[in-house]
């Protein structure tokens, strides 16, 4: 027995030693290479968004030895997210239809400072950017579907004092190939380029891998830091959140060799989802197909974020180097690569922005688009949109300069720069003098037409609200039934609004359609509503009813036609009757008697058409003892009032060519 405690024992001391070697590297001892990740920041990802960067995941790493000459392990490392990985595709030959432009920067590359100077000078934090080319698995390069990677290999910095000192990574340093000695302090510092520091993600679902990247351990005195940034993900994929709560989004690590890259905490936080934008539509007009308009404005829309950095522009307008070129407002829309400093947070679309294999890594296509859909625009109708926001407050002016601003795009897939610079007019609606540009927006098939503003100026500190206003023109012309009746919707949301929740080749940014149809306008018939005060058909008496089309006249006047909804109410009201339709120069006649037996109340008579009017005749039987008649009175269309109500007072409602309330014989 006490035998077989010993041999325990034994075992167990051997398995301990062997785990603890596995954590090291090849080539000599020393202390284990360790390795710790953090997230350098936790964005907030908009729940709309598809395309939404999380915060860069950082691995620093200490200890471990290798000899000078010897090349690193190589590893792929892999980041797996709850939803779709959605990182732009760049394509690089044979690996076209996966390369992506998420990158794993090696050591902090172009960083080094008078203050932070490199440990080695051209090397580390002192290197320029040097990619990789081989950056994934490629079957016509490697059949067995061995990663491919740049290797790296160690070199000791001559005159130091501890050879295992290794500060950076690079090439091979003999020229034939051999390597220097792991104690050989004289060892020359390479000439040949630096090993790679930029290695491109290959995408599969909610997965990216970085293959073949070198593991050249730091040393004692040193660190290594892999940066992974310009990872994007489907955030609507993972949780709406909401304006009061946010919904954590989890990475998980993962490496081919954990000997070789022993990472302790593997599960980080990389951002918060949260719901991003809010909207509304104010006014939503009522015009009457009777009555021309000419940019009468018809319905206000408003967008407003619910975190401060949920709009950017395309590239951060804070970042060196940005410069006024592509946009009026002159900042935030360029397309340089001003965004290239590894750890540095941007308030933009764009990310870590670098010249890679084939394509650019981090740019976006454009800053945030706000849009609005207008569906069922009446035929005959015109619509246009201010080219700017606008002030509401302020009498309808466009915004200060250098207030948060956007400015119309020609689509919402738009190239940069493709802002609307010439309005078809200006309007100077405000009583302050200020004037607002105008674009008309032309309805596609099924009577639908876009507007899509691209934010040029926002505030990241701040809740910004922007407002636009839409505008109608039509020529009346109701005996042709122009414009159509019809109530006109729109649906605000982000552009540009995509089906695809995957890794592509574009756009970005893109978005989920989480909107609802909202009253943009309505056009309505005008109609003629006759009010019959008193009618009835009861103890001996009856009333005659009588309502005249008189649309025809010597003013030239447009002839209509259209039935009438007669409205019972009172004692023994009946259903709504629809006459005939009634025919322009014509009279309908009927009795109460006949329409609505035993009855006795008012009756209210709705004409779809203008210029009807009505007379009641009321008498005994026979009309031998008593009789009496009146002209009905004409109640202004409710069609025509804001809020669509009948209204108990006189009021003034522009555009409508009407007194809009008050009961009266005036017309």
């Amino acid at each position: 027995m006490a035998d077989l405690r010993r041999w325990i024992t034994a075992l167990a001391i051997l398995a301990l030693f062997t785990g603890l070697a596995s954590a090291q590297t090849s080539g000599g001892g020393g202390s284990s290479l360790s390795c710790s990740v953090n997230t350098s920041n936790t964005p907030t990802l908009r729940s709309e968004g598809i395309t939404e960067q999380i915060g860069d995941i950082v691995i620093t790493c200490t200890g471990g030895t290798i000899g000078d000459g010897i090349p690193g392990s190589q590893v792929n490392i892999t980041v797996s997210l709850g939803s779709q990985v959605t990182s732009r595709l760049i394509s690089n030959g044979s690996n076209a239809s996966t390369v992506s432009e998420a990158l794993l920067l090696i050591d902090e590359p172009t960083t080094a400072t008078a203050l932070s100077p490199a440990p080695v000078t051209g090397y580390g934090s002192g290197a320029g950017f040097n990619v990789c080319p081989n950056p994934g698995p490629s079957t016509a390069t490697n059949p067995g579907g061995a990663p491919n990677g740049c290797v790296a290999y160690a070199f000791h910095v001559p005159g130091s004092v501890t050879p295992a000192n290794i500060y950076t990574i690079g090439t091979n340093p003999n020229a034939n190939g051999a390597a220097c000695g792991p104690t050989q302090a004289s060892c020359p510092v390479p000439t040949a380029p630096n090993a790679a520091n930029v290695y491109q993600g290959v995408v599969q679902g909610n997965q990216v891998t970085f293959y073949g990247v070198p593991i050249v351990p730091p040393g004692t005195n040193g660190a290594r830091v892999y940066r992974i940034t310009n990872v994007r993900t489907n955030a609507n994929g993972i949780g709406g959140g909401s304006a009061s709560g946010a919904i954590p989004v989890q990475a998980s690590l993962l490496t081919s060799n954990p000997s070789a890259l022993p990472i302790s905490n593997p599960t980080p936080i990389v951002g918060f989802v949260q719901s991003s934008l809010s909207t509304s539509n104010a006014l939503a007009a009522n015009f009457g197909q009777c009555v021309s308009q000419t940019l009468s404005q018809s319905t206000i829309l408003t967008f407003s974020e619910l975190f401060g950095s949920a709009w950017k522009t395309r590239v951060d307008p804070t970042a060196p180097g940005q410069v006024a070129a592509a946009a009026p407002a002159g900042k935030g829309q360029g397309n340089a690569l001003v965004q290239n400093v590894p750890g540095t947070i941007y308030n933009s679309e764009s990310g870590f922005t670098l010249t890679v294999n084939g394509g650019t890594a981090g740019l976006a296509d454009f800053g945030t688009r706000l849009k609005g859909v207008f569906n069922n625009i009446p035929v005959g109708a015109r619509l246009f949109v201010s080219m700017t926001n606008v002030n509401v407050s302020s009498n309808f002016v466009v915004s200060n300069p250098g207030a948060p601003s956007a400015q119309l795009v020609s689509s919402d897939t738009a190239a940069e720069g493709s802002y609307q610079t010439t309005p078809f007019t200006t309007l100077a609606p405000g009583s302050t003098g200020g004037t607002i540009p105008v674009v008309e927006i032309t309805p596609s098939s099924g009577n639908s037409a876009s507007a899509v503003w691209e934010i040029l100026t926002t505030n990241p500190n701040a809740l910004d609200t922007l407002q636009f206003t839409a505008y109608v023109t039509y020529v009346a012309s109701p005996g042709t039934n122009s414009p159509a009746n019809g109530t006109a919707t729109v649906n605000l949301s982000y552009a540009p609004i995509s089906t695809v929740t995957t890794a592509s080749s574009g756009p970005i940014p893109r978005f989920i359609d989480t909107s609802a149809a909202k009253t943009a306008f309505s056009v309505n018939i005008c109609r003629t509503v006759l009010l019959f005060p008193f009618v009835t058909n009861q103890v001996g008496f009856d009333t005659g009813l009588a309502i005249s089309n008189t649309s025809t006249d010597p003013f030239g006047t447009t002839p209509q036609a259209g039935t009438c909804a007669l409205n019972w109410y009172g004692a023994n009201s009946v259903p709504v009757i629809t006459t005939p339709s009634v025919a322009t120069a014509t009279t309908y006649t009927t009795l109460a008697s006949v329409a609505a037996p035993n009855f006795q109340g008012y009756m209210i008579a709705v004409c779809g058409f203008q210029y009807a009017h009505g007379f009641a005749f009321v008498s005994d039987i026979g009309a031998r003892n008593l009789a009496m008649g009146y002209l009905a009175l004409i109640i202004p269309d409710p069609n025509l009032q804001p809020g669509a109500k009948r209204q108990a007072n006189p009021i003034s409602q522009p555009g409508a060519g009407v007194a809009a309330g008050g009961e009266n014989l005036a017309f």
